[in-house]
């Protein structure tokens, strides 16, 4: 089996899995009903992965199970419903799952809500918190029994640029003191789903499990769903100042791309391809924790609009206070 070892912005699922026989490994994917998650099940079943396909409800799941066998009729595919924004569903899921299945090689959690208006989740959380980091982390606890009877198990939790919006807050966590900002909220949520993978891979790592964090690109999908003429407008202009920011040079004096938007609009194959690779690679195996970008590692103190992160994703005191934070609030300790 021969892998690539360079890959770029525009690198696709299919190329990154050129020649990879995935026969026998168990995947599961959250929000693979749609956008970057179904590309990732079409592709990773396409090499013969049997892939468990996650979605909020039955009238989702479905036919977008339908929609993957149609596309890989040889694909080996299951639906399973399960509301990241309520607890009692991810545990309902996790019983169901374990019950029948003793193992599972790779979980890749890819769904998530950005830039909502204000709002709770069934338990009370700020929905973005709740839903993009607390949902995928309680689920990740439940299933880690099945993980750690996988082979060579990996976990690839999606972060974003977004993360560069702000830093978690360990002492509001759920918008209850501080005034709301749904970029803020979103910024948190992805600098929480990074620290999470890095958590994961300091302490279960000695299990054999490998655990990453991916920034998959701008790509036009249901995630901006939420997005308003003016939140659209916050952001482009927070991307121009990131650019300029990472290129050392004032906003006005940098040319962003995408219509000024600070990134590249991706292809969902091609944003798709880099959890795909973070699921698969063998090259990855000397750098558990990482944050990930365009198919490579990503860089320190470069454009995180591109492949680049901010440094408080590398603090591992803040990351393990999230931890013990995260357990207190869904209830449950993660076997490590």
């Amino acid at each position: 089996m021969l892998w690539p070892m360079a890959y770029d912005n525009r690198t696709t699922t299919d190329e990154v899995l050129e020649g990879v026989d995935l026969t026998g490994r168990r995947i599961v994917i959250t929000g693979a009903a749609s956008g970057l998650g179904f590309e990732s099940a079409r592709a990773l079943a396409s090499h013969g992965a049997h892939v468990t396909v996650l979605a909020r409800s039955e009238e989702r799941v479905a036919p977008a199970v339908d929609a993957l066998r149609q596309l890989v009729p040889d694909g080996s595919f299951e639906p399973g419903v399960v509301d990241l924004a309520d607890l009692a569903s991810i545990g309902a899921f996790a019983d169901g799952y374990l019950a029948d299945h003793p193992a599972v090689d790779v979980l890749i959690n890819n769904a998530g809500v950005m830039a909502c208006p204000l709002g709770r989740t069934v338990d009370g959380f700020e929905t973005q918190f709740g839903t993009n980091h607390l949902g995928h982390f309680l689920l990740t606890a439940r299933l880690a029994p099945a993980l750690y009877a996988g082979d060579a198990p990996r976990v690839v939790t999606l972060s974003s640029a977004g993360h560069s919006r702000s830093d978690v807050d360990l002492d509001d966590p759920n918008f209850e003191r501080t005034e709301y900002s749904p970029w803020i909220a979103y910024g948190r949520s992805k600098t929480a789903n990074a620290l999470f993978a890095r958590e994961l891979a300091r302490r279960a790592g000695g299990r054999g499990l490998l655990s990453f964090s991916v920034h998959p690109g701008g790509i036009m999908t249901d995630l901006g769903r939420h997005l308003t003429d003016e939140l659209i407008t916050e952001m482009a202009s927070f991307a121009r100042a990131r650019t300029a920011s990472a290129a050392g040079s004032d906003a006005g004096e940098v040319e962003a791309p995408s219509g000024g938007m600070g990134f590249e609009f991706k292809p969902v194959e091609a944003g798709a391809a880099t959890q795909v690779w973070a699921a698969t690679s063998p090259d990855l195996a000397d750098h558990n924790g990482a944050y990930l970008a365009d198919c490579g590692l990503g860089v320190l103190g470069a454009n995180p609009g591109t492949n680049g992160f901010l440094p408080h994703l590398l603090d591992d005191e803040r990351a393990a206070a999230l931890w013990d934070l995260s357990e207190r609030l869904v209830g449950t300790e993660f076997p490590v």
